[in-house]
């Protein structure tokens, strides 16, 4: 069964360039790995620095996988003191038909 989330966050003030850098450079390495169906950035058009990425992967070990990868740490460590929350927020989704 595929496994899709949503994972949600916002970038404070001033650091939009650099989110939008870092999350450029993570999607593109996340794109490539085996298991990733999706991984799909976007930000709110009534406000920008919220941003919202769909991602979906083959399975729970495609999923896995991806949280074993040696960029992710990396990019939260990056990530967090630029976004208001305290990390990203995550929610996963199942199929409703």
């Amino acid at each position: 069964m595929k496994k899709t989330l949503l994972a949600e966050f916002t970038a404070r003030e001033g650091a939009e360039d650099e989110v939008s850098r870092l999350i450029r450079d993570y999607a593109g390495k996340v794109r490539e790995e085996e298991g990733n169906l999706a991984f799909d950035v976007y930000t709110k058009a009534s406000g920008p620095r919220a941003y919202w990425i769909f991602e979906v992967y083959r399975d729970e070990d495609a999923f896995q996988a991806h949280l074993k990868a040696p960029y992710g740490g990396p990019f939260n460590t990056a990530l967090a003191p630029l976004i208001e929350e305290d990390a990203s927020v995550l929610t996963f989704l199942d199929p409703a038909a």
